[in-house]
């Protein structure tokens, strides 16, 4: 994984993790300094929840990816070569067993 995907990564993380309790504090946090209204707070603990759930998405997909980049890059057997391997191997058996 290059540099750029790893903090893409982290960032990603960082934005999954975010709980509706740290989101809240976070916003809480305004809204006693003044900087925005306790209406526009509920509102943004709910942006920040649903940006973190798309992220988490995002996230889990891109890390999908790079999985399968590193899997076939290792010329790992997938989940099909084993299933189609374990049919020969029954063909094969019930073969000799005749």
């Amino acid at each position: 994984m290059d540099e750029y995907t790893r903090k893409l990564a982290l960032l990603g993380i960082g934005i999954a993790a975010l709980t509706r309790e740290k989101a809240e504090e976070i916003v809480n946090e305004f809204v006693e300094q003044g900087d925005i209204s306790e209406d526009d707070g509920k509102k943004m603990v709910k942006d920040l929840l649903n940006s973190s759930s798309k992220h988490k998405s995002a996230l889990e997909k891109k890390i999908e990816e790079e999985v399968k980049k590193a899997s076939a890059k290792l010329n790992l057997a997938s989940k099909e070569d084993i299933k189609r391997l374990e049919k020969k191997i029954a063909a094969l058996e019930k073969g000799k067993k005749k």
